[in-house]
């Protein structure tokens, strides 16, 4: 099983919102809306958005928002 967390982290490395799913296409979606919503001020100050995937769920590093097909 492949799922696909996205994840906005802020300069100190915490992350303040997580979305997973098992969709790429859904995931792909959530990641380009994440990396869109940060402002120029923010990604200056080393906020980042990043996709990635995992093999389990309990590889999700935070409780996140499930995305179902």
């Amino acid at each position: 099983m492949t799922i696909w967390v996205c994840e906005q982290i802020d300069p100190s490395g915490i992350v303040q919102a997580c979305i997973a799913s098992e969709d790429e296409q859904q995931a792909r979606a959530c990641h380009e809306s994440f990396s869109n919503d940060l402002d120029q001020f923010q990604k200056d100050e080393g906020w980042i958005a990043q996709l990635r995937t995992v093999d389990s769920w309990d590889d999700v590093p935070v409780t996140p928002l499930k995305l179902n097909r």
